[in-house]
């Protein structure tokens, strides 16, 4: 007979779940509902990473719920993506480019950002008949290969190459870098926020000057709107404010709801060039999956019909006036996407851990460790604003 040891989550977690860091929070959490967590111990923490933006609408939005519950009534997965008509998919397709502008109107399904990325990199390749991808220093766009390839900091890339050949990294906000851009350049691939860098936003100007340049050399230029999308900066796409419009659009995080999914968008002719010459030039099993479709349809509903999105901008100032203090050396924001600078990660780290253990969770930046990340899900009250910074200035005694 077979012996059995009784193990808790903890123990387990370590011994058979593949680890992304010597160190995870390893916080054991059991419930999660609005903008709060509660681990198994039943204390509660409010969230100001949100699934690092991805809970815009908060945790287990009741029309969220029920949308899920809905789908999963009806079917879950039928066949691998883009041979079936499958209404989660129409239906959330159609009200994303009922959102967008009109050359943004067809809308290829992913399972995350990542994918999204790999996928647009495709389109761009095959769209241009060009190789060359210019990405930026200091730019995340996920971890596999493709996408690697194009993360603005070598400390990610070296372990893991060769990575794709005939990548260009330049400096973000550089109007110098846009010489750069020819036509031998397939696309442009920008966070119009650049996130993990401690966010770093560029200045209209350039990101217009980008846009022409792109144009002018026929560069598809593809905005990265994996962490700004769905309301983050205080408008629907982070790309609004500069009055361009990508030729291709990345989603992810929020797009699903708090379920996995990603997106690439583009003109319907482009995207056209991925069903043919090879056919099924790009596929994916999972990606579009009807329960996450149905999950992310009526997470945008609710920010669209409710006025979320438009409270953004006075939550944020009001983060920026409570969070004043000699050890904060910056407060850098794009709506609710805000980091705070410390002089050193050791620094930081420090205050997140007592933060973690006064029930705030926060955590910090890829490229910039001396960073806090502030995402909370967008419902955060102003009370509860108040609540989370004073714990975080506490934690710098």
């Amino acid at each position: 007979m077979p012996t059995f040891v009784t193990m808790n989550n903890r123990e387990l977690f370590f011994k058979h779940v593949a680890q992304t860091s010597p160190s995870p929070l390893a916080l054991e959490i059991v419930k999660a509902e609005g903008i709060h967590l509660f681990d198994i111990g039943g204390k509660r923490y409010i969230d100001l990473v949100g699934g690092i933006s991805v809970c815009n609408t908060g945790h287990r939005h009741p029309k969220v719920l029920e949308a899920i519950k809905e789908q999963a009534d009806k079917y879950l997965h039928v066949l691998v993506y883009g041979e079936l008509i499958q209404s989660p998919q129409v239906q959330y397709a159609k009200l994303l480019t009922d959102n967008l502008p009109s050359s943004l109107n067809s809308v290829y399904f992913t399972n995350s950002g990542a994918e999204a990325v790999e996928g647009a990199m495709k389109l761009a390749k095959r769209v241009t008949n060009r190789t060359q991808v210019i990405a930026f220093k200091q730019s995340y766009h996920g971890s596999t290969q493709g996408a690697l390839s194009i993360i603005g900091d070598e400390y990610w890339r070296n372990a893991f190459r060769p990575l794709l050949p005939d990548i260009l990294h330049l400096d973000y906000d550089s109007f110098e870098s846009l010489k750069y851009i020819t036509g031998k350049t397939a696309c442009v691939v920008a966070e119009t926020v650049q996130a993990e860098r401690g966010v770093f936003a560029p200045t209209g100007e350039w990101m217009k000057a980008l846009s022409k340049k792109c144009r002018a050399m026929g560069t598809l230029l593809v905005l990265d709107e994996i962490q700004t999308g769905f309301g983050r900066t205080g408008v629907l796409w982070g790309f609004e404010p500069y009055e361009v419009v990508p030729d291709i659009l990345l989603l992810g995080k929020a797009l699903g709801g708090g379920m996995p999914l990603g997106a690439f968008i583009a003109d319907r002719i482009r995207m056209g060039q991925l069903t043919e010459n090879p056919i099924l030039g790009h596929i994916t099993t999972f990606g579009g999956h009807p329960v996450c479709c149905s999950s992310g349809m009526a997470s945008m509903k609710v920010l669209l019909e409710e006025n979320w999105i438009a409270l953004v901008k006075s939550k944020e100032k009001l983060f920026r006036q409570l969070l004043v203090h000699p050890k904060i050396k910056a407060v850098r924001s794009s709506g609710l996407l805000i980091a705070v600078e410390f002089e050193s990660f050791e620094v930081n780290k420090k205050v997140i851990d007592t933060c973690i253990a006064n029930g705030v969770l926060t955590d910090w930046f890829l490229f910039a460790p001396n960073c806090m990340r502030i995402a909370p899900p967008l419902i955060i009250s102003e009370g509860e604003i108040n609540i989370a910074c004073e714990i975080i200035l506490k934690a710098l005694i």
